[in-house]
C-alpha cells in the first residue's frame, strides 16, 4: 500500500505562484514513478507532470515552462512548483503513483496505482 497526501493548494491571483506537496508513505519512495494530474469541473482529467526514478521529467504543453516537478528523498515528498498561474489552471490537483511508467498522454492516470485525495487550486483573473 502507498498513501499519498497532498497539501499546499489555495487561491492565488493570475500570475502568482503556489507549491504543492505530496507526502508519500513508503520507504521505497525513490523507486516510484510519480506524477500530478488535475481535473477541472466539467473537464477531462489532465496529466500534467511526471517524474521518473532517474530524475527525468515530462510536462504537458499547457504547463511546460511554468510548472516544475521534483522529489525530496529525505522527506519522501514530491513537489509541484507552479508559477505564472493562469485562470485556466484552476482545478483539483492530484498526486499519483501509477505503478508503471506511463506517458502523460495515457488515459489511465488516476485509474490505476495510487492517487491522493486532491487539493484545490483556484486562480482568479
Amino acid at each position: 500500500q502507498l498513501r499519498l497526501v497532498e497539501s499546499g493548494g489555495g487561491s492565488v491571483q493570475s500570475g502568482g505562484s503556489l507549491r504543492l506537496s505530496c507526502s508519500v508513505s513508503r520507504y521505497t519512495f525513490s523507486r516510484w514513478f510519480m506524477g500530478w494530474f488535475r481535473q477541472a469541473p466539467g473537464k477531462k482529467r489532465e496529466p500534467i507532470a511526471s517524474l521518473d526514478d532517474d530524475g527525468s521529467t515530462a510536462y504537458a504543453d499547457s504547463v511546460k515552462g511554468r510548472f516544475s516537478i521534483s522529489r525530496d528523498h529525505s522527506k519522501t515528498t514530491v513537489y509541484l512548483e507552479m508559477s505564472n498561474l493562469k485562470f485556466e489552471d484552476t482545478a483539483m490537483y492530484y498526486c499519483s503513483a501509477p505503478g508503471a511508467k506511463i506517458p502523460l498522454s495515457s488515459g489511465v492516470w488516476g485509474s490505476f496505482g495510487y492517487s491522493g485525495q486532491g487539493v484545490q487550486v483556484t486562480v482568479s483573473s
